[in-house]
């Protein structure tokens, strides 16, 4: 027994021993692993490491770049850029309660809640080591008392930063646009482009379409950060490098006065009754399709979104009822009414259907199917020839010629001459709008039949589904189902009265030859197309910039001529429409009482638009000068009565300016 107990003792012995061993040679490969694996990483791997440490300790604060300047054809600055002064903080490790006399301080020299001032400290996104941008655009006299104070301050500087600024104040405001934060949206797709929250980011007009060209590179400070993200010191900065300057086409004398004239004429209309309030004007050089001016009123001031606005500010401006932030001139088609004429003219010589001898006796009326009354009823302009036609604005021999032809005629000239589709200038949200055609028709019919009529169906089928299905007796059930079809016929009835307008009929061919109807232009569209007659038939493409030029003055890209196509129009039959255009402006015609002492001879088109349950718009047109053609004009004053009241009066302005003549300030 006791041998037996012995030799158990010793195989135990055995095991453990064993078992030793193994943990011994375990914990021997171990540390043989662990000393490689440091040999290595001290012999081989000692920069790597050394450089990840030191990139560790580094922190970058990005210096924002000044933005491009933009100035018009004659160098005169439109947009620039300013000092801007910051109040910012970087975080030394203080605690709440060690920061609470700074901000305390702050909101005295401020004048700011001190709410707002922790909200800005405690942002979440904001890293330890980047400054805290406490307040923006803050006078000098505060800089200044800033700075006396610096020593109670610690953690606060004063930082520059350039911004825009608009010498001009609204001048232009819906072509050149504003800047302000990126917005998240954004941020997300450019992100890609070194873009963070934080950066100046172009919302509108060519601040946002050349984005790219104006923002300039990023310069940068570079800090040396303790374990705790604390700056420790500055390792140097990276200046940063300004944007590209923007030269474009623009006049600013013209464009003044466009601006001035529009709200001059708005606010004539006013006195005289009407409901006026806004308007728009391009000029554009007829010989390469430069824009010279391009004003919509009313404007904003892009300035505004340069400082430390409030969101209140900025909702004011996007709710107004007078929509200052629409730009008229590209995002808004109206009926151009008699300024479409002269494309019912052309329409009608190239088929050949009329000769510039044929004439239309005018009684004062055009019979079909019912009385459509010329504007000068019941006085008529007698015998009219195409020329003629024009220079008094007969709608009866328009009515004539256009019935004559169709309107497949009509809108093949239309759309020779850019009306109805983009024109590819260099601005977002421009309207292509409408030339128009039996399917647009149908299409805007159906959409207000299933407008006007489709909740009135839901509503009776709502009203007798529940009653039919609790009727009790097959009687109750019958005499509901019937009252049910009986609405339904009433409201089909009428569905069926106005769903005969699905169909293109004559009376919309005459309203189309007169410009009205369907018809939707932007005033863009109409200088352009009048351009295109001046110059002989040339569709240029508009464009708002000649050049951008780089920091250091170098050419980065200069814009040529771009000619869309020549229109199918012969050479005799534009020279009659421009000879019916320079009558307009003569003793006779619609638009001689603006410019009958005028001293460069003017050709024009008046127009008066009718606006359903509004007052009328006032349309103008025109081209200078007649012989040797240089700028067309092209004017809408919503609202605002006729064309020859309302906007001719603008475009003798923007002629003034153009030529030289005396403009009052």
């Amino acid at each position: 027994m006791e041998r037996k107990t012995a030799d158990r003792t010793v195989n135990d012995r055995k095991v453990i021993n064993k078992k030793l061993n193994v943990f011994i040679a375990v914990m021997l490969l171990v540390f043989l692993v662990l000393g490689a694996r440091v040999a290595y990483l001290q012999i081989f791997e000692t920069e790597r490491y050394r450089t990840l440490a030191r990139e560790n300790s580094l922190r970058l604060v990005s210096i924002a770049a000044p933005r491009g300047e933009i100035y018009d054809r004659s160098g005169v600055k439109l947009v620039g850029n300013r000092p801007l002064y910051n109040v910012t903080l970087v975080k030394l490790g203080q605690s709440k309660e060690e920061l609470e006399p700074l901000v305390e301080r702050l909101s005295q020299l401020l004048d700011r809640d001190p709410d707002l001032i922790w909200a800005r400290i405690d942002d979440p996104s904001v890293r330890r080591y980047e400054r805290i941008r406490i307040a923006k655009d803050i006078p000098l006299e505060t800089v200044s008392r800033i700075e006396e104070g610096a020593i109670n301050l610690p953690g606060i500087s004063i930082e520059f930063e350039p911004m825009r600024e608009y010498p001009y104040d609204s001048t232009l405001a819906h072509v050149l646009g504003y800047i302000r934060e990126i917005q998240p949206k954004q941020l997300e797709q450019h992100t890609d482009k070194g873009y963070r929250m934080g950066d100046q980011f172009g919302q509108d007009g060519l601040e946002n379409t050349l984005e790219e060209y104006l923002r300039g590179q990023k310069g940068a400070v570079q800090f040396e950060v303790d374990a705790f993200d604390r700056p420790v010191r500055s390792l140097g900065v990276r200046e940063p490098v300004p944007g590209n300057d923007l030269h474009l086409t623009i006049d600013h004398k013209v464009q003044d006065a466009a601006e001035r004239a529009l709200a001059a004429s708005v606010q004539a209309a006013q006195t005289a009754g009407m409901t006026s309030r806004a308007g728009s004007a391009v000029a554009i050089d007829v010989r390469n399709g430069e824009v010279l001016a391009m004003a919509s009123y009313p404007a904003y001031p892009p300035g505004m979104f340069a400082g430390d606005v409030s969101a209140a500010e900025v909702e004011e401006v996007l709710t107004s009822p007078d929509r200052p932030l629409i730009n008229r001139a590209v995002q808004s088609s109206y009926p151009p009414g008699s300024t479409f004429k002269m494309i019912t003219a052309i329409a009608a010589l190239e088929s050949g259907k009329i000769t510039p001898q044929y004439t239309v006796h005018d009684p004062g009326y055009y019979w079909l199917g019912r009385m459509y009354t010329c504007w000068t009823y019941p006085r008529g302009h007698g015998i009219v020839n195409v020329e003629k036609g024009i220079q008094v604005s007969c709608n009866t021999f328009f009515w004539t010629v256009g019935k004559m032809i169709g309107h497949e005629q009509i809108a093949k000239y239309a759309a020779e001459f850019g009306l109805g589709s983009k024109s590819g200038i260099e601005l977002n949200g421009e309207a292509a709008g409408v030339v128009p055609t039996p399917e647009y028709k149908r299409t805007m019919v159906q959409a207000e039949l299933d407008r006007r009529y489709n909740p009135q169906f839901d509503a009776v089928k709502k009203k007798y589904t529940p009653l039919i299905e609790a009727a009790v007796t097959d009687e109750e059930r019958g005499r509901l189902t019937r009252e049910m079809k009986q609405e339904q016929a009433r409201i089909q009835a009428q569905y069926d009265r106005y769903a005969w307008e699905l169909t293109w009929r004559d009376y919309d061919t005459l309203n189309m030859s007169i410009g009205q109807g369907y018809n939707a232009h932007t005033p863009l569209q109409l200088a352009n197309y009048v351009a295109a007659i001046a110059n002989g038939g040339t569709l240029y493409r508009p464009h708002l910039v000649r050049r951008i030029i780089g920091p250091n003055g170098e050419m980065v890209q200069e814009y040529q001529p771009e000619i869309l196509r020549r229109v199918s129009v012969s050479d005799e039959n534009l020279a009659i429409v421009r000879n019916g255009m320079s009558l307009v402006t003569q003793h006779g015609g619609t638009g001689f009482g603006a410019f009958w002492d005028f001293p460069i001879p003017t050709a024009g088109k008046t127009g008066t638009a009718e606006i359903a349950g509004k007052d009328n718009n006032g349309v103008y047109v025109a081209y200078a000068p007649v012989d040797n053609p240089e700028i067309a004009i092209a004017v809408i004053v919503e609202q605002a009565g006729q064309g020859s009241t309302a906007g001719a009066p603008v475009a003798e302005e923007m002629f003034k300016a153009y030529f030289n003549l005396d403009v009052e300030p």
